[in-house]
């Protein structure tokens, strides 16, 4: 599990460029991080949000509920 003190700095990396989004992420199911803002979905590996663009992007069409638990390793 991430530690709360890290997930009260972690933002989305897209959105904190964006004037008036601040890109808050929720964890959802424990092993995902998804901004509120853009919806982007990061995963949490082996206790590591892994916050690549690439990888929230990959996600974004996924809807939370269909997001496998636990997420795939990268590779």
């Amino acid at each position: 599990m991430v530690s709360s003190d890290l997930l009260e700095i972690l933002r989305c990396p897209v959105c904190v460029r964006e004037p008036g989004k601040d890109g808050m992420l929720l964890v959802v199911r424990e092993t995902w991080l998804v901004c509120n803002d853009c919806g982007r979905k990061y995963p949490i590996v082996d206790d590591i949000p892994v916050m690549l663009i690439d990888e929230g992007d990959k996600w974004k069409a996924t809807p939370v509920e269909a997001l496998p638990v636990p997420p795939p390793k990268m590779s």
